[in-house]
């Protein structure tokens, strides 16, 4: 006779899961990086030194110095200031993108995949169609109906990413659908969409989750080209791509900061939303081996 042994289960601490979930430090880098991203967004007007819109004419393209860390832009506004406010806007714009084109593709694809038949033609045939129009052309289109700022493009680029996540969700349904338990629940008597809500759609949200976290990464440098164009948010306010095209002049002037600091903004949030979305996309598939 053999007695039980109940042990408890290990907490790991907060860095170890981190990279348990995406598979090495790169990973944690990466997704501390996006965290304090965010940190940053929400607490913009506590960290800012100065109001990110002062213009102070006496002092355009000041160097780097006590008052000013990464100096002044052409009209003598604070750049720290500029770039912390920024980043409210350039990650507000994408976040708004991939909740409202995930909802879309997950329903849409969801449908296609689990109804099949005309249902799944018709849904494939409008997600191939706009899975062909550009993303950027789709918003300047937007704009041009509606006039420049947040909204639009944001409602352009969410249209225009819907297809990415929709056609994904429909060969994750289709996969799923074809598996044994899900055919055991509808001998059982349960609905469609009962399935789809309690099992389907929590089994594929892992991957999904990681299809958007890639997506979030485009959605920013398309959002932050839009308003570099002029298309996106409107000076004065503070945006990254916007900030890139004002300090185009300064570049002229030997002022490097006003159009470099959000440049490497953009880059390095696109980089770590890039290694966390492929860093979960490897840990699924390793999961599936």
């Amino acid at each position: 006779m053999t007695a039980a042994v109940l042990t408890e289960p290990v907490r790991r601490p907060l860095l170890r899961r981190l990279r348990g979930l995406g598979g090495g430090p790169l990973f944690t880098a990466a997704a501390t990086v996006l965290a304090l991203l965010v940190l940053v967004a929400v607490l913009a007007p506590l960290l800012a030194p100065h109001d990110p819109n002062a213009v102070d004419l006496r002092d355009p393209l000041a160097g780097s110095g006590p008052d000013h860390l990464l100096g002044t832009d052409q009209s003598g506004r604070d750049v720290l200031s500029r770039l912390l406010h920024g980043a409210r806007t350039g990650l507000l714009g994408p976040l708004l993108v991939i909740a409202l084109s995930t909802a879309g593709g997950l329903l849409l694809g969801t449908v296609a995949g689990w109804c099949g038949g005309w249902a799944d033609t018709l849904l494939s045939r409008v997600l191939d169609l706009v899975f062909a129009v550009p993303g950027l052309l789709l918003a300047v289109m937007f704009v041009t109906l509606s006039g420049p700022g947040m909204t639009a493009p944001v409602i352009a680029m969410s249209v225009a990413y819907t297809p990415y996540v929709g056609r994904l969700v429909r060969g994750l349904a289709q996969q799923e659908k074809a598996r044994p338990y899900l055919e055991s629940y509808r001998v059982q008597g349960w609905s469609g969409w009962t399935i789809c809500l309690r099992h389907l759609l929590p089994n594929i949200a892992p991957t999904v989750l990681a299809q958007s976290a890639i997506n979030f990464g485009y959605a920013l440098m398309d959002l932050a080209a839009l308003s570099f164009l002029g298309f996106g948010v409107q000076p004065p306010a503070a945006d990254w791509g916007a900030m890139i095209n004002e300090g185009e002049s300064a570049l002229q002037q030997g002022a490097m900061m006003p159009a470099l600091a959000p440049s490497a903004c953009i880059v390095i949030a696109v980089v770590a939303f890039g290694i966390v979305g492929e860093g979960i996309a490897d840990r699924l598939a390793r999961r599936e081996r």
